[in-house]
Parts: structure tokens; C-alpha cells; sequence
């Protein structure tokens, strides 16, 4: 008989998109114990037969309605591993987080072993002072540390990498990506230097021949562009 007690590998995934021009993650309301009729984050075990990545796009595909052989339009990428001893108080569960992102996701629908499924603003739950539209709940299990952990990495990585977008839909304008940086950073970038880095990086964005709508009365029709293959900016962008 093994002295060592009970041990589980789970994954739980921070979903974001952008809704409203707002940066928002995925909660499920907990429909069982521990912690039953809070809000978490979504996730679960690593199956007998899965690793931890594959654990994190069958959740992935789950809770954002797609079926399994759909491609997920969006960046999936290992935040990091949780495991505090007392994270779970059913067993000891170590947590290999994972970070997602998307444009346009769906209304999400509630699993079987979830009460709700809802977006909500990031920034109602991690700075509930200042929240106005509702209550923000506290987060199950160090989930709220989690979403900390996860905000943080995309906001840095906006910085130095072109993930940004991974958050719009295509074909998009330059003031589409720059709300992007605005609702993951909570400020708008520098207008002068957003465009000397998007169009100043080879393979940023790759322009196309058409226009989106007019910007105003008698504006210009802002031009539409393509994610380009560059995965890196260098020098990174400055926040702000």
C-alpha cells in the first residue's frame, strides 16, 4: 500500500475575449462541492488518457460550445502550475493553468456539473470597488489568484508580441486592434507610436484591398487588415 494520500492533476483554463469593449473571462457557478454556488473558473481532472494539454483543449472545446474537431479561432497557450497543499479541500489536486483567447465567442452554456456559465468584466472581479454594474463575486479554490496571474501575462505579452490579434476578428481596421490594447491594458496606447510599431514591424498586419465603414461624417474608410506571420515586436510596445 502506497504512503503517499490521495493526488489529482487538473487543468483550469482563463477564457477572455473582448465583449463591450471590455476585457471579460469565462466563470461557471459551481453546481457541486466544494464550494458549491460560487464562481470559478472553468476546468477539470486530467483523464487517465490525456496529458495536461489535452485535458486543456477538451475543457476548452466544452465550455466554449465547439465541438471537439472545430478549430478554435484564438491562442491557447500553459500559464502555470498551482499546489498549495490546501488548494483543494477534497485531495491534493495540482492545477496546470492555462491561458485562452478570442474574438467574438458565444454566449457560453452551462456543463453538466455546472449551475451558469456567464462572461464577466476582469476588472469588476479583480478590483470590486470599483465595480458599478453588479456584485462581483468571490472566486472558488486561489482561482482569483489564477485570473491575476493570467490578466498579467496577457498585458505583458501584448507587449512584446503580436497576440493582440488574436483578438479580432478578420478582416480588421487599426482602431479595432488598438481597443484591444486598450481593454487589456485599461488604457489606451500612445496613437503615435500603436502605429509606428503595428505598420513598422514587418509582418504585423498585411493590409487588403478593401475598407471598412467611413470613421465619421465625411472620414476616410479605414483600411482593412490580416493577421500577419510575425510573432514578435521589438522593440517592445510601451503600455499607456
Amino acid at each position: 500500500m502506497s504512503d503517499h494520500p490521495p493526488f489529482a492533476v487538473a487543468v483550469d483554463l482563463a477564457i477572455f475575449t473582448i465583449r463591450d469593449g471590455a476585457l471579460s473571462v469565462l466563470l461557471v457557478e459551481r453546481g457541486e462541492e466544494p464550494f458549491r454556488g460560487q464562481w470559478a473558473l472553468p476546468g477539470g481532472f486530467v483523464e487517465p488518457d490525456e496529458d495536461a494539454e489535452q485535458a486543456a483543449w477538451r475543457e476548452l472545446h466544452e465550455e466554449t460550445g465547439l465541438e471537439s474537431s472545430a478549430r478554435f479561432a484564438g491562442h491557447l497557450e500553459q500559464l502555470r502550475t498551482y499546489s498549495a497543499p490546501d488548494r483543494d479541500p477534497r485531495m491534493r489536486v495540482v492545477s496546470v493553468a492555462h491561458v485562452a483567447l478570442a474574438p467574438d465567442l458565444p454566449e457560453p452554456t452551462a456543463g453538466t456539473d455546472a449551475a451558469d456559465a456567464r462572461w464577466w468584466v476582469v476588472d469588476d472581479l479583480l478590483s470590486p470597488a470599483e465595480a458599478t454594474a453588479e456584485e462581483a463575486p468571490e472566486l472558488a479554490f486561489d482561482h482569483r489568484q489564477i485570473l491575476l496571474d493570467a490578466r498579467e501575462r496577457v498585458r505583458a505579452k501584448l507587449e512584446y508580441t503580436t497576440l493582440a490579434t488574436e483578438f479580432v476578428a478578420e478582416p480588421f481596421t487599426l482602431p479595432e486592434l488598438r481597443r484591444v490594447y486598450t481593454a487589456v491594458w485599461g488604457s489606451p496606447p500612445d496613437l503615435g507610436n500603436f502605429r509606428r510599431k503595428v505598420l513598422g514591424t514587418e509582418g504585423f498586419v498585411i493590409p487588403t484591398d478593401a475598407h471598412g465603414s467611413p470613421t465619421g461624417a465625411g472620414g476616410r474608410r479605414a483600411l482593412l487588415y490580416r493577421r500577419g506571420p510575425a510573432k514578435v515586436v521589438s522593440p517592445p510596445m510601451a503600455r499607456g
